[in-house]
């Protein structure tokens, strides 16, 4: 749910932060004071379009900051790894900043995201439902996505096992077109893979190789260096006068003669007999790679080449001498391929065929599921209507199905099922496409009960309704009242209502109004008490002047709402 919202420079609002808690929390005020301006604030928070005509006037940017706290199963956790967004304590902050220069900068727990991704994250917690805005009901393709919500696990698991056989053929698909492609492309490929695998065979490449020769150069280019240390350290061990070995000699012969005097003596001969031998073999070592060491600039530079060679052939076919063979070894199947392109063609072939028989078994078994579903979907909206006081639609999900002959190499993502919503609104008249005949109104209830079916199993954190009410009042009002807060026993529903039934219906009442400080409009919120309460539906029912009368029957509606919702409690138990 969505548990704190901060506003600065948004509109009219100069600095607002609200707290909201569970249940039906109802937005009322006069016309203009900034109810929709909270609205499209939280719609910003969840993806919605920027503008800088958003920014209040007189500033450079406006900054709109929302906690929301989820349960520990949301979908949206799931999202938040995905995009490696951490997260803790169940709860995640959104933030957006919206800068006069058209600079718009998104955050997910402190973590910039762009409006792609803050709307992906932001719709699996948010869901706003405007006078106008029915979306998912007005898009014919959405209708297949919102039966499939409504289904039980057994249709989520064949979606899941279609979509698996899907990705694997859509695979096999790709790589069949790609042999599509006409001979002269093939060929031209296939001349260009002939002439790289020669290039790399003539070379005669050898794991390693690049690294002894390095190391080979590195003798022959520091020769001199290496020949002036070998001798002064040679003569200076082994040298004809004063040579360093001999006096170690010395030193060891006169502490052997008094070694048995005394132990520590007895180590220090020891110590010193040790290293006469050591710099004796040291001594020798030297000598032998003196004789051994030779200076052959042919080979350097035939070292030198070498090197050059391997460079030019890392430059074209990767980074080292590994990845030039693991790429020879690679094109080396491609070109096989090509070469044999008729008997990997009907490979090909032969496994799309195999995988088409499994999507279409798969496919009509989901159809057959969802058939069923549908039956149930359409019990359930009638029964939903008939409360809504349109028991005489008629609701209908209507199936178009692709053929299996039809549907070779064009299976789609979601199955083979075309499904769209038909209503009847009248008596005698026939089923109709719900998006082409249904009125404003029709739609704000048929949403109404579709909300009312689904909100228990979307997972959506915050649902906001944005005068979803209007032209409708009487019994028809108050049945909207009542699916209102049903939708907030299984969900968190922020709500902007001009009519009294879905005010007194709220467990949090808050009173959007607007002053003028120092010539400028700016927006206030009150969370109503009681009393305040009665006051505010009494305005809402009387218009301007509130009388004894109107007051009574402010008291009465709350009275009455209270007596609905103890009946939902108990239903919900």
């Amino acid at each position: 749910m969505l548990q704190e919202l901060a506003i600065k420079n948004f509109a009219i609002i100069h600095d607002l932060a609200l707290s909201f808690d569970n249940g039906m929390t109802v937005l009322t005020g006069e016309t203009g004071a900034g109810k929709s301006i909270i609205i499209d604030a939280v719609g910003l928070l969840a993806g919605g379009r920027a503008s800088t005509d958003f920014i209040r006037h007189g500033e450079n940017k406006c900054v709109l900051e929302g906690l929301f706290s989820l349960d520990k199963n949301a979908i949206t956790f799931e999202l938040l790894k995905e995009y490696d967004i951490d997260f803790e304590d169940q709860t995640v902050l959104i933030q957006r900043y919206i800068h006069r220069n058209g600079k718009n900068v998104c955050r997910i727990n402190g973590r910039l995201v762009n409006i792609a991704t803050l709307r992906l994250i932001g719709e699996t917690m948010i869901d706003i439902h405007g006078q106008n805005e029915h979306q998912e009901l007005m898009n014919p393709d959405r209708h297949i996505e919102m039966l499939d919500q409504f289904g039980d696990r057994e249709l989520t698991q064949l979606l899941i096992a279609y979509q698996e056989t899907f990705s694997d053929y859509q695979k096999a698909k790709k790589a069949y077109d790609k042999w599509q492609n006409s001979e002269q492309e093939l060929a031209q490929r296939m001349d260009m893979l002939a002439y790289q695998t020669n290039d790399i065979e003539l070379a005669e490449l050898i794991i390693g190789e690049e690294e002894q020769l390095i190391e080979e150069k590195n003798l022959l280019v520091n020769y001199q260096r290496i020949v002036g240390a070998l001798s002064i350290s040679y003569d200076a061990l082994q040298g004809e006068e004063g040579s360093g070995v001999d006096l170690i000699g010395t030193a060891m012969t006169e502490m052997s003669t008094i070694e048995s005097l005394d132990d520590q003596y007895k180590q220090i001969s020891e110590t010193i007999a040790n290293s006469y031998f050591q710099l004796q073999e040291a001594a020798s070592d030297i000598l032998k790679e003196m004789d051994q060491l030779a200076y052959d600039e042919e080979r350097l530079n035939e070292i030198e080449k070498r090197l050059d060679f391997i460079q030019q052939l890392k430059r074209k076919y990767g980074e080292s001498v590994s990845d030039i063979m693991d790429y020879y070894e690679k094109i080396m199947i491609e070109l096989d391929q090509i070469q044999n392109r008729e008997g990997h063609m009907n490979q090909l072939i032969s496994q799309l065929g195999s995988l088409a028989t499994i999507l279409t078994d798969q496919g009509q078994a989901l159809t057959a599921k969802r058939k069923q579903v549908a039956k149930l979907l359409e019990k359930e909206i009638h029964e939903q209507l008939k409360e809504l006081y349109m028991e005489k639609v008629i609701f209908e999900v209507k199936f178009s199905t692709t053929s299996e002959a039809d549907s070779m190499m064009n299976f789609r993502k979601d199955g083979q099922d075309t499904i769209e919503f038909y209503i009847a609104t009248n008596p005698g008249e026939p089923l109709k496409p719900l998006a082409k005949v249904a009125s404003g109104g029709e739609l704000s209830r048929m949403m109404l009960a579709m909300k009312t079916i689904f909100s228990k199993s979307q997972g959506i954190t915050s649902i906001i309704f944005d005068e979803v009410d209007t032209g409708v009042s009487g019994r028809v009002a108050q049945a909207i009242a009542n699916k209102i807060y049903l939708v907030a026993v299984h969900s968190q529903v922020l709500c902007i209502t001009h009519l009294p039934q879905v005010a007194a219906m709220a467990d949090h009442h808050l009173f959007i109004s607007k002053t003028q400080v120092e010539e400028r409009t700016e927006t206030h919120v009150t969370l109503l008490k009681q009393s305040e309460k009665i006051q505010e539906i009494a305005r809402m029912l009387a218009g301007t002047e509130i009388t004894k009368l109107t007051l009574k029957h402010g008291k009465e509606l709350l009275d009455l709402a209270k007596t609905e919702k103890a009946k939902y409690a108990l239903n919900d138990q």
